[in-house]
């Protein structure tokens, strides 16, 4: 029984008992123990449901706020304008490092001035009630100060914003310069007695190690090493598709920088220099398990002496999995079409595009809405990229290979399957008999649009029927850059000769409101950030079955298109459109990412 005097005793308990954030037993426990605090700082009641009970920081203290009248920051962390970020970063570095980190373990942030009081600073923190508070206001030299409650996921994505993590590695080049030339080398083969002096430079180690850290953190998909002459490599990220010189490591032999590569990883042979190899890194960063998949193939030079191999990095962060469809960009009657296809109890998902389009990122999404523990899923992947919480991905090497794989799920009492990419005839043959069989398939073609895979397929030799009656949906995607929220600019005036050429009516656009590229800092000058997907869904309907089960020596792709044009769907081009039109990137980009049909 809870006492009745609990509201004078505790007005922090009392509140959270009568919203029923807490039960009866949990505030009698956490008052209790509120009793017994003998620390020098005695805890508040939030506190300690926060600390001991683990209670959502948020949900306590946004109640401990109202409470209190402290007023809340809602931010948009990625919509903070740059000066405000660069006051905070001048305002901490100015308190010194002693402040600095007492802001950072308290989880305290100076955020602006006041608008209305001038000389009024306005302090941001995850818990309000914290008495180290007025210690940081001193150390901030700030005469008027007003607490406000900030969101912890907001504050830890601001305080990554304002002090990005050190990179360890780069720091360490930079401090220790170590001198790391070779002599000129004037023999026709490679010397490997002085190649392993240059490979034990800790300063290759830091560049290898700081290159795969750096590309974690800015979002990079993957890292190129690409030898070139005159003892010179570049080392270039893929950001947003496109690629970006981030260093050129001069005066080194590229051999022993590709040499460290492949001893930071596994599977790899040092001394392999003319076969194409496959391995993997893993790495904890920021406290985060981060694998690579390493990709080695050998290639020319017009040095002779040496043996170049270009190396090309993907970075695997499971954090970039999406489990929620509306994330993926599908609208309208691909939408709709997808999500009737992927809830069908059988029957075929694919996917296609180029390499590099996201077909894998849309599956994974897609099996997450139909997993659950009462279905077995299998996954055949060559290479594995993500882990499919829940899922059995099976693991391809030397004794069992892809086909083998795809061979022996049929014994394997699967309901869901995703086959990684149907490769042949025989892969295309076991994936289209699990899908009339009664299992829901997800797969992967590599064609341009989605009636071209129904072609495909036929070619592969695959019966009509079967292609018909197999499939639910095949989905064409591709990835088109985003434009940057901060700078982007509303278009004026248009290319009259380009959007004729691109089959625009000019007429039909200039009273919407479309948006082109400027750049700024945000976007790294390229008026681009991040990525969005634009769809095709060819969905089969009773009269696609038809026009596909009637084929001749050929499928007619154009009856298959005009009769998905008739059910409502849209092809890439105009899909992407409708992405210009809601100000979401550009017309150039749409253009140049399609082709009209």
């Amino acid at each position: 029984m809870i006492d009745t005097n609990i509201e004078m005793t505790d007005k922090i308990g009392y509140l959270l008992f009568k919203k029923g954030i807490i039960d009866a037993a949990i505030l009698e426990k956490a008052l209790a123990k509120k009793a017994n605090d003998k620390s020098k700082i005695k805890r508040n009641l939030a506190q300690i449901l926060v600390e001991d009970f683990n209670f959502d920081n948020d949900a306590i203290f946004r109640e401990v706020a109202i409470l209190y009248a402290f007023r809340e920051l809602n931010i948009q962390v990625d919509q903070v304008p740059q000066n405000t970020i660069e006051f905070i970063r001048d305002k901490i570095k100015a308190a010194g490092e002693q402040v600095k980190d007492l802001m950072l373990k308290h989880k305290v942030i100076p955020f602006m001035y006041d608008e209305k009081v001038s000389d009024k600073l306005l302090i941001a923190t995850i818990d309000p009630t914290d008495r180290a508070i007025p210690k940081i206001a001193f150390g901030l030299s700030a005469k008027k100060y007003e607490v406000m409650f900030i969101k912890k996921r907001d504050f830890e994505k601001l305080i990554d914003v304002v002090l990005p993590p050190e990179n360890i590695y780069l720091q360490a080049i930079e401090e220790n310069e170590p001198d790391i030339n070779v002599a000129e080398e004037d023999e026709d083969a490679l010397n490997e007695d002085e190649l392993e002096a240059e490979i034990n430079k800790s300063a290759l180690i830091n560049l290898v190690e700081g290159a795969l850290l750096e590309g974690v953190r800015i979002g990079a998909s993957d890292i190129h090493f690409v030898p070139q002459s005159g003892k010179k490599t570049n080392i270039l990220f893929r950001i947003d598709g496109n690629l970006q010189l981030w260093h050129v490591q001069e005066k080194t032999l590229p051999e022993a920088v590709i040499a460290v590569v492949k001893d930071r990883g596994k599977g790899l042979d040092r001394f392999e220099r003319e076969m194409a190899q496959d391995g993997f890194i893993q790495r904890k960063i920021d406290n985060v398990v981060i694998r690579f998949r390493v990709s080695v193939l050998p290639m020319v030079g017009i040095e002779l002496q040496n043996k170049y191999e270009s190396v090309v990095i993907r970075i695997l962060d499971d954090r970039k999995v999406i489990k929620d469809l509306g994330k993926l960009g599908l609208e309208g009657y691909a939408k709709q079409a997808f999500i009737k296809a992927i809830n069908k109890p059988q029957g075929m998902v694919i996917l296609t595009g180029p390499t590099g389009s996201g077909k894998t990122t849309t599956l994974v999404a897609a099996i997450y809405q139909v997993i659950t523990p009462a279905v077995n899923v299998l996954t055949v992947e060559d290479p594995v990229e993500y882990v499919i919480e829940g899922a059995r991905q099976l693991k391809i090497g030397y004794k069992m290979d892809f086909d083998q794989a795809t061979r022996s799920i049929l014994r394997h009492d699967p309901d869901i399957v995703l086959v990684g990419e149907m490769r042949d005839k025989k892969t295309a043959e076991i994936a289209i008999k699990l899908a009339n069989t009664g299992h829901l398939t997800f797969s992967t073609l590599h064609t341009n649009d989605a009636p071209s895979a129904v072609a495909r397929l036929y070619k592969m030799g695959i019966e009509p029927f079967l292609i018909a009656y197999a499939i639910n949906v095949i989905v064409a995607q591709r990835l088109v850059r985003k434009l940057c929220n901060y700078c982007k600019k509303k278009v004026s005036n248009f290319d009259e000769e380009a959007m004729k050429s691109a089959g625009l009516n000019i007429a039909e656009w200039r009273n919407l409101d479309i948006y082109k590229t400027v750049g700024c800092e945000k976007c790294n000058r390229t008026g681009y950030k991040g990525r969005i997907a634009i769809h095709e869904a060819l969905y089969f309907t009773k009269e696609i079955r038809e026009i596909i089960v009637r084929s001749g020596i050929e499928v007619d792709e154009e009856k298959v298109r005009t009769q998905a044009k008739k059910d409502g769907s849209f092809n890439l081009r105009e899909s992407g459109l409708e992405k210009v039109k809601l100000g979401l990137t550009s017309l150039e980009e749409v253009i140049s990412a399609t082709t009209i049909d």
